[in-house]
């Protein structure tokens, strides 16, 4: 869930998420992350940021959005013992997470996979000189 209040007061203040970011004393991407409900923020950070905006924490602040992530491929949680905590959802195990989070994830392994593939070759070459 995005956070308006705190985006609409930032914005009518003057400051951008970079001088927020610093404030709190996280990354710029990290903070979008937080304002746009990607990342919860935390107690102590609604306090910064209402300190920063000059504000009372209760004219900023809005509850997190409850998100709940099952992984039901790990070993610990998939014996299916007669338990149904195995089937709480077999459908998405990736359902909460955002799809441009996704399709940056598989740009980058595809990206390690190459490197991975041209340091192989760089290790074969190397071998071959030494004989």
């Amino acid at each position: 869930m995005q956070k308006e209040k705190l985006r609409l007061l930032r914005k009518q203040k003057g400051y951008t998420q970079q001088q927020v970011a610093d404030f709190i004393a996280t990354d710029v991407s990290n903070y979008s992350r937080k304002e746009n409900g990607d990342v919860k923020i935390i107690s102590d950070e609604w306090e910064k940021l209402a300190r920063f905006l000059n504000v009372p924490v209760e004219e900023i602040y809005e509850d997190e959005e409850a998100k709940l992530v099952v992984n039901n491929d790990h070993p610990v949680f998939n014996d299916n013992s007669g338990t149904s905590a195995g089937s709480i959802n077999t459908q998405s195990n990736y359902s909460n997470i955002p799809e441009s989070i996704i399709e940056n994830l598989q740009g980058y392994i595809a990206l390690l996979r190459e490197e991975n593939e041209r340091l192989k070759e760089e290790l074969k070459a190397s071998q071959r000189i030494r004989k």
